[in-house]
């Protein structure tokens, strides 16, 4: 390469041109003094500055000989500020890189000006230099030299560029679409969604919308924090926010499961199109391996809704005490945990059972169909048989696999009437006379039953805007009785079989000691809250260990096989030691698989929990002006007494002072709810007036509760 042009200068000097980046863009200014490593320069926009020589762009001149006024200084600025811009449009800097490729990995702007130029001058210099600072994908500025990126490079930079494009555009367009939904959602004066959504691109629509289901999946998901953050500017805190916006812009309906999403569970039967593989290889094998039923009258016991009949019984009286058997739904006769169904089960873990309906952990052909016990039908079976003395106590029990055909399907209501009018068959008024033999003799070993029934939420109506009503259960004592004392029956007798055989299993243990007088059937509120206390959640372990409150040495769930992830599991367990002699997974598999158990069945939990509650609210927030809702105080906590919402069973705390002087354990009252946000889980208590009085309390000066869930 020949010499420097003459108009390229070593250093700067008074009267010469230099050029600076001031925010990201080059600024021409004239030197009008030099002293060290300091110039005192008048910028091209009128303007005097100190400046370090450091900060210089690495191209320097031309200088001018002679004196100046401003008027001529700005004169010759604004010369070459414009032929620079001119030469620098005019330049392919894509071109260069790719001339450069291969050449050199840095060079300084002389050298590139060189490949577009025939003995470039400042000017041409400086546009080169312009033209390679604006293409940062390709280039990386190195004073003073430029670093030529490589292909790789390029590439990685160019969709990083792209992404970064694409979600300023997302910002800018999403910060103003997300507060016109807000402030519709928040004034109840609901936008057009459509219209508001026609306002954005295609591309930054689908991005928005990710986001947000994003959210409601995890709303503490790392990846969409920082876009969430510049989005959610100038929008209140709110712990919702993002299913709101989602329920306003319509990608999800209006009442929202967002428990489903953060639980990853898919509600319905769709979810079991995508294994028809898996379910017709089951069928096939069901079909070959079909065996003759045997012929005990086994009749099952459900509400009339129930389509996965887990199980039935069938109970002798004989002369010295009870024969009983039970049949129970095998599911694991054809089962592959580690099939993609079996995979996709694992996570579901548990059927949910939710006032919108209905979502099974099987897929429903075969939890609803081919496994079920569905009267006439053959099914295979684990079936426990027992000899129990007249005091209820085993004297032998045995598991054994076979095919079924159940007699009947019963409902609750019909047993509960034959008992009560002496129409039931014997093999139900036996199981009846057995289950309150086993009932005392838990409650004389210790056990506490809490017999508080749920109030029944009937969803009626569109689903975008169903009326909610709630309603008192149907009670049928005896045939519920009849019903758990069997399953506990079961599920005990199995876990003490499975210890003395070695066998591993899922058991549920809640290892504390019940404080004398505790034990017994507690259906009072005050009782209730005062027992409930006492306990504590039974966990879900590998080691067999005491069930307190049921009374019972060890308890491994498996009457539920067709619900419950645990029971498929203790029933697999169970099928391949009486099949092959060995359990399907061994103790060290079990305690591996644990935790994933463990966390998925707390998920399903609490969206069977929690979906209710949120319905109880929606009802209370419809009714609460017109209504007051029955409480009885179950605890004096201070200045706060502890309530129960007798109907609804929601527990709330109330000021001492919204009670008045006759405020104890155990009294009625009247409360009246003001504010009720199901999205929250919250409500606020009014005022309250006790449940004898027949004139309302005045309106108006109420202090105000706020009760949120923990």
């Amino acid at each position: 390469m020949s010499a420097k042009h003459p108009s390229i200068l070593a250093v700067a000097v008074p009267g010469s041109i230099v050029e600076f980046l001031q925010g990201n863009e080059p600024h021409l200014a004239w030197v009008e003094e030099a002293s060290g490593d300091k110039l005192r320069l008048y910028t091209v926009n009128k303007r005097e500055t100190k400046l370090a020589v450091t900060r210089l762009l690495p191209w320097l001149g031309p200088r001018f000989e002679g004196r100046f006024n401003r008027e001529a200084v700005l004169e010759k600025l604004r010369e070459h500020a414009a032929r620079r811009e001119e030469l620098a449009a005019a330049l392919d800097p894509l071109e260069i890189w790719e001339l450069a490729q291969g050449e050199v990995t840095q060079a300084s702007a002389v050298w590139f000006a060189g490949l577009a130029f025939e003995n470039p001058d400042v000017d041409q210099v400086a546009a080169m230099g312009r033209a390679l600072l604006g293409m940062k994908t390709h280039f990386k500025f190195q004073p003073p030299n430029f670093e030529v990126y490589s292909s790789e490079t390029v590439e990685r930079r160019l969709a990083e560029a792209e992404a970064l494009r694409e979600r300023e555009l997302v910002i800018t367009a999403g910060q103003a679409f997300f507060h016109d939904l807000w402030t519709g959602w928040a004034s109840g004066r609901r936008q057009d969604p459509a219209k508001l959504t026609a306002r954005l691109d295609s591309g930054a629509a689908e991005k928005l919308a990710g986001l947000l289901r994003g959210l409601m999946a995890d709303p503490d998901n790392q990846e969409l924090a920082l876009l969430w953050q510049h989005l959610r500017k100038g929008l209140p805190e709110h712990p919702c926010l993002p299913l709101i916006l989602a329920m306003e812009w319509g990608i999800v309906p209006p009442h929202h499961n967002a428990l489903l999403d953060r639980a990853g569970y898919s509600e319905g039967d769709a979810w079991s199109h995508d294994f028809a593989p898996d379910i017709e290889r089951i069928k096939n094998e069901f079909t070959v391996r079909r065996e003759e039923p045997e012929a005990t009258r086994f009749v099952s016991v459900d509400s009339p809704t129930t389509r996965d009949i887990d199980d039935a019984f069938h109970v002798e009286k004989t002369a010295t005490g009870w024969r009983v058997g039970m049949a129970l739904a095998r599911p694991s006769f054809a089962w592959d945990f580690e099939s993609p169904l079996g995979r996709a089960v694992w996570r579901r873990a548990s059927s949910l059972y939710l006032p919108e309906g209905v979502s099974h952990m099987l897929p429903e052909a075969i939890g609803c169909g081919l496994f079920s016990l569905t009267a006439g039908e053959d099914r295979p079976a684990l079936v426990l048989e027992w000899l129990l003395d007249d005091a209820g106590d085993i004297l032998t029990f045995a598991p054994r696999l076979g095919w079924v055909r159940v007699a009947a399907n019963l409902t609750y209501e019909a047993v509960e009437r034959g008992l009560n009018d002496g129409s039931a068959g014997p093999d139900i008024a036996a199981a009846h006379a057995l289950a309150e033999k086993l009932r005392l003799s838990r409650i004389l070993r210790g056990a506490v039953v809490i017999d508080r029934p749920e109030p029944k939420i009937c969803l009626t109506g569109p689903p975008e805007s169903p009326i909610v009503d709630t309603s008192l259960p149907e009670e049928h004592p005896k045939a519920q009785v009849t019903v758990s004392e069997l399953m506990i029956l079961a599920n005990a007798s199995i876990a003490a079989w499975a210890e003395k055989q070695g066998i591993t299993l899922y058991h549920r243990v809640q290892d504390i000691s019940i404080p004398p007088g505790f034990a017994g059937v507690w259906t009072d509120p005050v009782d209730m809250h005062r027992v409930i206390k006492q306990l504590t959640a039974a966990t879900l372990e590998v080691k067999p260990g005491k069930h307190a409150s049921l009374a019972a040495k060890a308890y491994a769930p498996i009457t539920s096989p067709l619900r419950r992830i645990s029971d498929l599991i203790n029933m697999a367990q169970v099928e391949s030691v009486l099949e092959a002699g060995a359990p399907r997974f061994t103790r060290e598999e079990m305690a591996a698989n644990l935790a994933l158990v463990t966390s998925r069945m707390d998920a399903v939990g609490q969206m069977q929990r929690m979906r209710p509650r949120y319905w109880k609210l929606v009802f209370m927030r419809e009714h609460c002006r017109e209504r007051e809702f029955a409480a009885t105080v179950v605890e004096d906590c201070g200045q706060f007494a502890a309530m129960t919402l007798t109907d609804l069973q929601l527990f709330v705390r109330c000021g001492r002072e919204l009670l008045g002087a006759n405020m104890q354990v155990g009294r009625a009252f009247l409360l009246r709810l003001g504010k009720v946000d199901p999205l929250t889980n919250e409500f606020r208590v009014l005022g309250a007036r006790e449940a004898q009085e027949e004139t309302p309390a005045e309106s108006g000066g109420w202090p105000v509760i706020v009760d949120r869930a923990q």
